[in-house]
Formats: C-alpha cells, structure tokens, sequence
C-alpha cells in the first residue's frame, strides 16, 4: 500500500472513529495522518482535523504550511479549493498562523 493509499484509510477510520467516539483509534488516526502530510494532501487533511475537532492534526498541517514551498504547492492543489469552501474558518486560521509570527518577531526586533 502506498502512503497515498495509506493516508486515505487512516482518513475513512478517523471519521468512523469520531462518528463512533472511538477517541484511543481517534488519536492513532491522527498520527497516522500527521505522517502522510504532503503538498498534495494536506488541504484535505486539514479540512478533515478541521470537520472531526482535531485539533493536534490541524496544528500539525499548519506547521507544514509554515513553509512558503509547501503552501505555494498546496494552493495549487486540488483539496484546496474543498477546503476554502468546505471550511472558510480554517484560512482565516491560516492566515494567522502565517502573519503572526512575522508580526511578533517584527515587535520583538522593535522593542
């Protein structure tokens, strides 16, 4: 099985576990998921933690997204668009994640 494979049963199990409050397979889908996190996955990945409140895998894809590679990348992605649509919420979450610390190291230098 290939991770794509791999990222997308961890993904079926994880709204199964969450529709079933089975929270222990819960958490054991989100690692898995945070270890399949690509370019090309992980809009979606991010709209799924976003849909199912969790919120350590949400952290994890807006780490990713950090980098200026990755989110170039994953903008043009097909799960971003499902995503902006999906899940409005979660750019603005993005935006900030992605202003703040340049404003914060800006007022840290200033001060």
């Amino acid at each position: 099985m290939d991770q794509h494979e791999e990222s997308a049963m961890a993904q079926h199990r994880l709204v199964a576990a969450d529709r079933y409050a089975l929270e222990r397979l819960k958490l054991i889908c989100e690692e898995e998921l945070c270890n399949c996190i690509d370019t090309s996955s992980v809009a979606t990945i991010l709209a799924l933690a976003e849909q199912h409140h969790c919120h350590e895998l949400k952290a994890a894809c807006l780490v990713f997204l950090s980098s200026p590679n990755n989110l170039d990348a994953a903008i043009e992605s097909e799960g971003f668009e499902f995503l902006t649509k999906s899940c409005p919420g979660v750019i603005k979450d993005l935006l900030k994640s992605q202003v703040a610390p340049s404003i914060l190291g800006k007022r840290k230098s200033g001060a």
